[in-house]
């Protein structure tokens, strides 16, 4: 068996023991942006399975884009990047 060359890790381990590798993470096509997979990047970009620049290139996101996800779950967690939450969770 033969494992393909990538640059960084192949896996990382969350703070809950869980791993996380680069499948976990949203397909580069993605066009409908859940929380769950704002957390994910999040969560890839934090822990280092994926740079930040690679994850906004990959991903076509805006910095402040990216910015405010990260400010929103370190604040109020996953639930605060739903759809639904946005208005009550925005600082203005």
């Amino acid at each position: 068996m033969y494992l393909k060359k990538v640059d960084g890790p192949r896996s990382v381990t969350l703070m809950d023991g869980s791993v996380m590798t680069l499948a976990d993470l949203p397909s580069p096509t993605t066009s409908r942006w859940v929380a769950s997979r704002k957390v994910a990047v999040v969560r890839g970009v934090i822990y280092g399975l994926i740079g930040k620049d690679e994850a906004l290139q990959r991903y076509g996101l805006s910095e402040d884009e990216f910015i405010e996800w990260v400010r929103a779950v370190s604040t109020h967690g996953e639930v605060a990047l739903k759809a639904t939450m946005v208005q009550k969770y925005r600082q203005l």
